[in-house]
């Protein structure tokens, strides 16, 4: 008898119903609740020998490069994309979504780009439990700051603390971690970055600014000009994670 967490290589190809060539060297795992829009235009965009392996999940060719993309919300989700696909041959994911704001550091506008993650979203630890922070890849790092700077992309560059209960932040709770010096929370990110740290794999955050926590924005305060600008900002991740995807083998430590 074997059991997921002994599953090899084989046996998640076999699981997907795939053979090697079909995985993809790249991920994008974008954390949202609504996934209709988002699965549409990676469609679009991956349209080239497209494959459906999941309700959330569109996997095709982009400039040569064979890139997945999977839509999830929270830590269990994240999980079983990067888990599954990573021990059947993926090498990069790229964690994309959105974060409150802990800092002044960030403003509406920048794509942040994760250097760490607080492990609090209660899947990570898991598959890192001797760590309570995870890293994302320094490479992918410094090749994500390289490329906002060469078409002038608004960013910042920090950590973030993962949770897996947004509705009960608190003013104290944010001030904690803002004290903790985390620029951003999320749901997903640490499960991403520990899960692909725990396969050898490489892993890297890319967030919008949602809603700022410090100065008193919630998801339900929204006005016309931070729209357009997440609007502006997910496509401009977008950007960022199709370089990394179609550049990730040249890009090395």
């Amino acid at each position: 008898m074997k059991l997921y967490g002994e599953f090899l290589k084989e046996d998640w190809l076999k699981a997907l119903g795939a053979w090697e060539e079909k995985i993809p060297a790249s991920f994008v795992v974008h954390g949202e609740w609504e996934h209709d829009d988002n699965l549409k235009l990676w469609s679009e965009l991956l349209k080239d020998e497209s494959w459906l392996p999941k309700w959330n999940t569109v996997i095709g060719d982009y400039r040569e490069t064979k890139i997945g993309f999977a839509n999830v919300y929270g830590a269990p989700m994240a999980t079983n994309i990067v888990h599954q696909f990573g021990a059947a041959g993926t090498d990069l994911f790229i964690q994309t979504g959105y974060c409150g704001g802990l800092t002044h550091d960030v403003k509406y506008g920048d794509i942040l780009i994760v250097t760490e993650a607080g492990m609090q979203d209660g899947a990570s630890q898991w598959y890192l439990p001797d760590q309570d922070v995870v890293k994302a890849d320094e490479a992918m790092v410094n090749e994500a700051i390289s490329y906002c700077e060469k078409k002038g992309y608004s960013y910042s560059i920090g950590r973030v603390i993962s949770t897996s209960a947004m509705l009960l932040e608190t003013v104290d709770m944010v001030n904690k971690w803002s004290d903790n010096g985390y620029t951003g929370v999320d749901m997903e990110t640490a499960t991403t970055l520990a899960v692909a740290k725990k396969l050898n794999k490489k892993a890297i955050g890319l967030l919008n600014l949602s809603d700022h926590l410090t100065q008193g924005d919630t998801i339900y305060s929204y006005t016309k000009n931070r729209e357009e600008l997440e609007l502006e900002t997910d496509d401009r991740i977008r950007d960022v994670a199709l370089h990394l995807s179609t550049q990730s083998v040249n890009i090395v430590k």
